[in-house]
């Protein structure tokens, strides 16, 4: 059987679009992966968010570092991890690559922005300069192992759909195998990405940003690969929780709710109780 990298490089070369949602904890990726998706994100937003925190870099390469090894040890799909900046320099940039090629990872991508970083969405980012970022790719490709090493720019927000492109460009050449173009703010900017950008293209899709939402149909015969959503399972959760915690606090048990609710023994199978409990006693099956 091949192994997560491996699949995800045969995946890479055939002619399909993959989707991978974005989780943020071992239940999350447990979840993309039994509802049969071949692929699964490791959202750096989403993961910070799960910490009580928004995503403007707060979380420390260790923390990071940490959740993803939680989420790989329950799923064997291949997993695309947010290495944000890298954590800092090129220095940082380097061991944050080699310590995530350890883990497992099939792909990561870093970015161009300066460190710390914030949401590709929001407001006031800044960026590195290209010599600088197509300096810390050479360096990541050189101990990438068989990662994939996905660049992402977040220059139009800055430098325009042209500037992107260029930088996009000068990534590829640097050593990069795929170009994430953050928040493109048009179809016109998702086509152009698609036409120009010469190596496999990674894009973001998801509900309330600054990217219109393409149907997967046409962004894969525009040539894109991979389709991320980083965010909608953390935002379901949310709205789920709330739902459930107005209704504790109303009425002092969650009743009302019951049909929005996994049952005991659904939650158990999620998270294979009795698979683990059998270990070293096979005859002994337990349902708990």
């Amino acid at each position: 059987m091949k192994n997560p990298q491996q699949l995800f490089e045969h995946m890479m070369q055939d002619n399909q679009c993959y989707l991978a949602p974005g989780a943020y904890d071992g239940l999350s990726a447990r979840l993309v992966e039994q509802a049969g998706f071949e692929m699964v994100y490791a959202s750096g937003g989403a993961i910070a968010r799960s910490f009580g925190v928004p995503d403007i870099g707060l979380l420390s390469f260790t923390e990071v570092a940490n959740r993803m090894e939680q989420m790989l040890d329950v799923i064997e799909i291949p997993m695309i991890a947010d290495a944000d900046t890298g954590f800092g320099n090129v220095v940082n940039l380097r061991r944050t690559v080699q310590h995530f090629a350890r883990l497992g990872l099939a792909a990561l991508h870093i970015e161009d922005q300066t460190f710390p970083k914030r949401c590709g969405h929001l407001a006031g980012k800044s960026i590195i300069s290209t010599a600088e970022m197509t300096q810390k790719i050479a360096v990541a490709a050189a101990v990438k192992q068989s990662v994939c090493l996905i660049a992402r720019t977040d220059a139009i927000a800055i430098e325009g759909i042209a500037g992107a492109i260029e930088r996009s460009t000068a990534y590829a050449e640097a050593g990069a195998d795929m170009i994430f173009v953050e928040a493109p703010e048009s179809l016109a900017h998702i086509e152009q990405i698609a036409r120009d950008v010469a190596i496999p293209k990674l894009i973001n899709m998801f509900y309330g940003g600054k990217t219109p939402l393409i149907p997967k149909a046409d962004l894969a015969a525009m040539g894109y690969k991979v389709i991320i959503v980083p965010s909608d399972l953390q935002r379901a959760a949310i709205l789920a929780q709330q739902q459930v915690l107005s209704a504790l606090y109303q009425d002092g048990d969650s009743q009302a709710l019951q049909a929005q609710l996994v049952s005991f023994q659904e939650r158990e199978q999620i998270v294979q109780t009795s698979t683990y409990l059998n270990i070293g006693h096979p005859h002994h099956a337990s349902n708990s």
